[in-house]
């Protein structure tokens, strides 16, 4: 059977699991013509290729920088390569720390909670707009160093930076638009920052105050860093909750499980993640040739990981296709591999851990009303932008 994969198709974005997996047995290495770009589909491939020296991210990592190019490339931690991404990376990781993050831990517990009981007398609630999304960037807001009050004016910047037009590839102008209001409100906190005392266990002071052969950045460069840690901070975790939510409705025994003994929430999460990720993929440019698969990857070319289709390749799971909270594998690319691994694993699996909790202690049977839900379909993500969840 003859594989064909464009990321924009109709197809693609309706449904890409069948034809990552044609990707995957049939042309694990596949080359788009379209873009003079090549696809990989398979885990360990990407595994191997994330941690390659021939392998850029300088030139671009997501759709909208490497096949349409309609984004530039700005300063910003993942668009870097070592040594400059190692010693920023090693700064700002700092504040990502496991330890810092149990600090924030009770009180995204107790926001959570509060979340929870202001719609608690509601019959319905919205699984992002009502919970998720806030929690999410209340604690961006936190880990970074950003006034909390100016949350709901950073998520509404985020949602419209994704937005897309279903008749149309790359990005829209909406989008590149809410992409400069964010890093400009970015800047303003940047220059703010710089006439405060420095010393905090914030992103923003680690990015700041970072200096590599004598010279820091800008401040357009360090707002661009910050925006980019706001992104990632915000947008990925309330996907991941509104799909972990509905697949618990979909399988209420495993759900009932979890209620009973929460100890097997964190490999739930982590089951959430694997089976489905949002993020479909990101990309690199290829600095020097390689062979994959009987291809050559030649220089300048771009190359996109398939994420989502690794997740499910039989090749690293037993039944990938199969949803249970109780499996344990001993490794996922829902965080990505190598240098450029998320920052935010930490954050984001205490997020789960937190608001799975929540839920399920508060509103153990809930039921959702998927014939409202909206959904994202687009080259880039997947997963809920509204999911309804009935409590009365």
């Amino acid at each position: 059977m003859t594989v064909e994969y464009d990321p924009f198709s109709a197809e693609v974005r309706r449904d890409p699991l069948p034809v990552y997996k044609q990707l995957r047995d049939d042309a694990p290495a596949y080359f788009m013509p379209k873009y003079d770009a090549w696809a990989i589909s398979r885990f360990q491939d990407i595994w191997d290729l994330s941690s390659s020296n021939d392998l850029s991210a300088a030139r671009g990592t997501t759709p909208a920088q490497l096949l349409t190019r309609d984004q530039p490339v700005a300063p910003m931690l993942n668009l870097m390569d070592p040594p400059d991404h190692t010693e920023l990376r090693a700064v700002i990781r700092k504040c990502f720390l496991p330890k810092n993050v149990r600090a924030v831990e009770p009180i995204a517990r107790q926001l959570a909670n509060e979340l929870l009981d202001a719609v608690a007398d509601r019959a319905e609630f919205d699984a992002i707009d009502d919970f998720s999304a806030r929690l999410s960037v209340t604690v961006a807001c936190m880990a970074i160093g950003l006034p909390l009050e100016d949350g709901p004016q950073l998520t509404k910047l985020v949602q419209r930076f994704f937005s897309h037009d279903p008749d149309a590839e790359g990005m829209t102008e909406k989008g590149l638009g809410a992409l400069a209001e964010l890093t400009a409100y970015c800047e303003d906190m940047v220059k703010a920052r710089r006439q405060q005392a420095p010393g905090s266990a914030e992103a923003i002071d680690a990015v700041v105050g970072f200096e590599s052969g004598g010279r820091g950045f800008s401040d357009a460069d360090a707002a661009s860093h910050i925006a980019m840690l706001v992104i990632g901070g915000s947008e990925t975790f309330p996907k991941v909750l509104a799909n972990g939510l509905r697949r618990l409705w979909e399988h209420p025994d495993q759900r009932a499980r979890l209620v009973a003994d929460p100890s097997g929430i964190d490999d739930a999460f982590n089951e959430i993640l694997r089976y489905d990720m949002p993020t479909q993929f990101l990309g690199r440019t290829v600095v020097n040739d390689l062979e994959l698969h009987g291809h050559t990857l030649g220089a300048n070319q771009p190359v996109i990981f398939l994420y989502a289709s690794a997740n499910r390749d039989e090749r690293e799971f037993d039944d990938p296709d199969v949803f249970d909270v109780g499996r344990k594998p001993a490794r996922i690319l829902s965080f990505g591999a190598g240098n450029h691994a998320c920052l935010g694993t930490h954050v984001a699996r205490m997020e789960g851990r937190v608001c799975l909790k929540a839920i399920l202690e508060r509103f153990p049977e809930y039921e959702l009303d998927l014939d409202r839900a909206v959904r994202l379909r687009t080259e880039f993500v997947q997963g809920f932008a509204s999911l309804p969840v009935r409590i009365g």
